[in-house]
């Protein structure tokens, strides 16, 4: 059991559904036995290995992340507690002005009663630790001149998938007016006023994932490897939980209710990926050999969300609300502003997030619509790697010995040209700002929702996409000396 905060015990939440219910900081879930049955199945379709099916479906259960069940152990108001103020109307940030005594705010007495504010972390009473039902179907086959073709799916769906809901979190009060109309929090987001959240660990089986691949391979042989693969695959869950209960529920972007957040892009989705790859070794003389290898690869770089800087809806969160692509400038509310010595109008700012949208694939395919979680991928980065390993090697005393200098050249490619090898970031994931409330808000007077367009250098942002300058970007050259004794 965890510690027991009788204060909680008496305190009415809300669930995802506007469900009244009621948690205690000392109730754990219950133990449950968990049972991961699987079928599998070889076939010889011919019975001369020319034709091989193979698959197999089932119940995968992962290793229990123990510190999700941790975090109601030490969110509970007893150990500790918490304070959490916006720049809103309700909480100005001068009630808690910076101090550098870190004793400063500190109570003066500590008497063992629960916090005068603080988070709580609940697990739901059926909670079960996750598990997928994950299937696969593959085909091997031999195709002329010695090679090996193969295609394999797979798929996977939760079972007892992870989200997080806030129970603290008080029904919206409004809703935006105009193209974005995203509920609001305008009352104040807390349905206890001392509780700064409460998060709720539960299951949810909406997530899934699949991946498809086809390879052709030329198994090594006469001193000759080659092979050359693509795939493709797509994962979607609600969240990507991490190891904090509230950083899991306040940083899961959304457009709406984040208690219901609905299925988005996972952060691992792989996306593209194709590589080939090939060898050849030569041996002379019965003292030597050379190694030549090659593997290239080009692969999704990644994927992100586009959100606001800010907390537009007023749901406590200043990293979530991810944005709405405006249609066209009419739909564009955009509140004048001053930076860099440069006063940039609404006109200014419509035209250019007009222009940005047209310049980024994502954004212009998708108007009218609301950014989804993560949608957003980067494009692919291709790169080589080039090998060559050098061998002397002879008998002594009936065992072979071997000397080996090898070269490895990384992004060989970016040797050739500086332009290879190179992938690309995002210039930002926040392009549309949040006003302050003494900017006046993320509401104008008509109720519409409001916002700036970055600058960047005293300039409005006009492109998506930057080079990135990491060291997997440039060539490298590894030199290795090995002996063997064997």
């Amino acid at each position: 059991t965890g510690f027991e905060n009788a204060q909680v015990n008496n305190l009415s939440f809300r669930d995802e559904n506007g469900q009244t219910v009621r948690y205690a900081t000392s109730k754990l879930p219950d133990a449950k036995i968990l049972f991961s049955p699987r079928v599998g199945f070889n076939w010889d379709v011919s019975g001369n290995q020319r034709t091989q099916v193979r698959g197999g479906t089932g119940l995968f259960t992962g290793k229990p992340a123990y510190v999700w069940i941790s975090n109601q152990i030490g969110e509970n108001g007893i150990l500790t507690g918490f304070e959490q103020i916006n720049d809103s109307p309700n909480q100005p940030l001068i009630n808690r002005p910076f101090n550098p005594n870190p004793d400063h705010y500190k109570p003066t007495q500590v008497s063992g009663a629960p916090a005068a504010s603080y988070g709580l972390a609940f697990t739901d009473t059926d909670f079960k630790f996750p598990q997928q039902w994950r299937s696969n179907l593959a085909v091997d086959h031999r195709l002329p001149y010695g090679l090996i073709g193969t295609a394999e799916f797979l798929y996977s769906r939760d079972v007892n998938g992870i989200y997080y809901i806030n129970a603290n979190l008080a029904p919206s009060s409004t809703n935006f007016s105009g193209a974005d109309t995203r509920p609001r929090w305008t009352a104040g987001n807390r349905i206890n006023g001392n509780i700064t959240s409460a998060i709720v660990l539960k299951n949810q089986n909406d997530g899934y994932s699949w991946n498809m691949a086809a390879s052709v391979e030329r198994p090594f042989q006469n001193g000759v490897f080659a092979k050359v693969a693509y795939s493709y695959g797509k994962a979607k869950n609600t969240v990507n939980p991490g190891s904090i209960a509230f950083g899991s529920w306040n940083n899961n972007q959304h457009p709406g209710n984040p208690n219901n957040p609905g299925l988005g892009f996972s952060s691992n989705s792989p996306g593209h990926r194709i590589f080939a790859a090939a060898s050849y070794r030569a041996e002379y003389l019965k003292m030597g050999a050379t190694t030549i290898s090659l593997f290239a690869e080009g692969h999704t770089a990644g994927n992100a969300s586009y959100t606001f800087a800010g907390d537009l809806n007023g749901d406590g969160g200043t990293s979530n609300d991810l944005i709405y692509i405006h249609r066209g400038i009419s739909e564009m509310n955009f509140q004048e502003y001053a930076a860099s010595g440069r006063t940039f109008t609404a006109q200014q700012q419509a035209q250019a997030w007009n222009a940005f949208i047209e310049q980024d694939n994502y954004l212009s395919a998708n108007r009218g619509k609301y950014a989804e979680r993560n949608g957003i991928f980067l494009p692919m980065v291709y790169r080589a790697d080039l090998s060559i390993a050098q061998d002397v090697f002879a008998n002594f005393a009936n065992v072979r010995n071997n000397f080996q200098v090898r070269l490895d050249i990384l992004n060989v490619g970016n040797l050739l040209n500086s332009d290879w090898g190179v992938g690309q970031r995002l210039v930002t994931t926040q392009p549309l700002i949040v006003p302050s409330s003494a900017q006046g808000g993320p509401a104008d007077a008509q109720g519409r929702a409001q916002y700036r367009l970055r600058n960047i250098g005293g300039e409005l942002i006009s492109k998506s996409l930057d080079q990135t300058a990491r060291i997997g970007d440039v060539w490298r050259v590894q030199i290795g000396l090995r002996y063997s004794f064997n």
